[in-house]
């Protein structure tokens, strides 16, 4: 992760401006880069540079999934020694995103290999093509996927105000 005093003024104008409100036009960097008095190629630059230090781990619109196609959370339960090749197969599949190891939960005392571990959200056009997608990962794997259809949509804002001062006293 890239240290906080390596982030420049123009690094934290970026983040602190665009966690939401990305601009919807055919530029959206040139849009970021005007308001924020830099050029285009830098903006796109500083942003690669954000995510491959880990400050950013994703650039991109949030949209509700169920007014744009189909969608749903997904689990997979795998032998812990499998975890890894196996999140790569479906880090693969079309429409995935979200996907991250979960502990097993415990039963009894102990947790057991067989519980869920592996969870993602798949996306698709529409139901139909959601649903082949998921049996084609399933095929892959051989190991039967856990589908929990949205039942509710809930709002999350994962946009937070930056207490850079403070973070650079700690």
């Amino acid at each position: 992760m890239a240290a906080l005093d390596s982030l420049d003024s123009l690094d934290r104008r970026l983040i602190d401006a665009y966690q939401r409100g990305l601009p919807l036009c055919e530029r959206p960097f040139a849009a970021m880069a005007e308001r924020l008095g830099a050029s285009e190629a830098e903006v796109i630059e500083r942003l690669q540079r954000l995510q491959q230090g880990q400050v950013l781990s994703r650039v991109g619109p949030v949209f509700d999934h169920a007014r744009a196609g189909a969608s749903l959370l997904a689990a997979v339960a795998v032998p812990e020694a499998e975890r890894d090749r196996v999140a790569e197969v479906i880090n693969r599949s079309p429409g995935v995103n979200h996907n991250y190891a979960r502990e097993p939960l415990a039963r009894e005392t102990q947790a057991r290999e067989h519980d869920f571990n592996l969870w993602f959200v798949m996306t698709a056009a529409d139901e139909l093509q959601l649903e082949a997608r998921l049996e084609a990962l399933e095929a892959e794997l051989g190991v039967p996927l856990l589908r929990l259809p949205m039942v509710e949509g809930y709002h999350i804002d994962l946009g937070f105000p930056i207490p850079w001062a403070e973070l650079e006293a700690s």
